[in-house]
């Protein structure tokens, strides 16, 4: 007896089912379309033409906008403070705060900020100042600064000068800061070994914080936050570094000169720092902490001359910088002239009237 395939039967049922649904389908009316007039709204006493709305364009740029700015003020706490209450209005504050912190690194061959200045120290500083496509406004560059410090007999002076050769060689400037005499501030040494500083007690004789009498102070204290970087005042080599009595953790830097920077109290040292080893003026050596014989975080440092401790604000009175090439002077003189004219007749900004 033979096997009959159902699969053949079940096509044509299915193929007859279909053909069947087709038949059935009503067909669809068509619509009809009825085009619309626009919606005028109006009221009593309007045009209707009052109411055509003109397109708004919005066009973005991103072109940023650059000039010159010109602040002045008196210091009566701080730089910062004096720069935050003078700069209002014209710079915002997270440019404001950086401005104080440019200052103090353009003189800082020059200028301890944390102990040199005095209440009523003046500043003038002529800055670039930039606004991004975003809306964003920072301080691109300071192009002039004059701080009059109460204590000396000149004001200081900071000419932003890039050398001509410099920009033809290498298709960029290569700007750098000179005085009034076109010396370059740049010096053999910085003034102070942490940059973000505060003064906790000065060269000569204090009352000693652990042992309660008055005793010699061979330095000058940083008091600053656990882990602060501290950097070499200069190039030199590392004749120690190790634990030395109430220094704690203590590095010994000598310089070409045969003067000694030390550094003491340090939490911990640089990668690589022992004996002999080769250091560079601003690299970092180690680490605020409180080792040794100290009450708090800070810094001790120190400068001697043939084994004798010397005040570092008179050992590291700044010496003059390379100046300006002879072929280059006029220029300069002339850039520095019309920066100083830009700064003679500006306001000081936190002044009692």
């Amino acid at each position: 007896m033979k096997r009959v395939s159902v699969r053949p039967v079940s096509y044509a049922v299915v193929a007859i089912l279909a053909v069947v649904a087709i038949w059935l389908t009503p067909s669809l009316e068509k619509k009809q379309v009825f085009p619309m007039e626009p919606v005028v709204v109006t009221r009593p006493g309007i045009e209707p033409a009052d109411f055509m709305l003109s397109p708004l364009v919005v066009e973005a740029s991103n072109t940023e906008l650059v000039d010159t700015l010109a602040i002045a003020g008196v210091i009566h706490s701080s730089l910062y403070n004096a720069l935050n209450e003078s700069g209002v209005g014209v710079l915002p504050p997270s440019a404001r705060h950086q401005l104080a912190w440019s200052l103090a690194d353009i003189f800082e061959y020059k200028v301890d900020m944390s102990r040199d200045l005095m209440q009523g120290d003046k500043f003038h500083i002529l800055v670039e100042r930039l606004q991004k496509p975003n809306g964003a406004i920072i301080v691109n560059k300071i192009l002039g600064a004059r701080l009059g410090l109460a204590n000396g007999h000149n004001p200081l002076e900071a000419i932003h000068f890039d050398s001509p050769a410099a920009v033809t060689s290498t298709g960029a400037g290569n700007g750098q800061y000179y005085d009034a005499s076109g010396l370059s501030l740049r010096a053999a040494f910085l003034r102070a070994p942490v940059t973000f500083r505060r003064i906790s007690s000065v060269f000569g004789l204090r009352k000693h914080p652990l042992f309660g009498q008055w005793r010699n102070h061979t330095g000058t204290d940083y008091a600053a936050a656990m882990g602060t970087p501290v950097r070499a005042i200069g190039d030199g080599v590392v004749i120690f570094a190790g634990v030395k009595g109430g220094y704690g953790n203590m590095i010994d830097i000598r310089h070409r000169n045969g003067m000694v920077s030390r550094y003491g109290h340090m939490r911990n040292f640089a990668t690589g720092m022992h004996p002999g080893t080769r250091v560079a003026m601003g690299s970092t050596i180690g680490y605020v902490g409180m080792t040794g014989w100290a009450t708090g975080p800070h810094l001790h440092f120190e400068i001697r001359v043939d084994g004798v401790a010397h005040d570092p604000k008179l050992a590291l009175q700044s010496r003059s910088g390379e100046p300006i090439p002879a072929n280059e002077r006029a220029l300069f003189q002339k850039m520095r002239a019309q920066t100083m004219a830009s700064l003679t007749d500006v306001h000081l900004a936190n002044v009692a009237e």
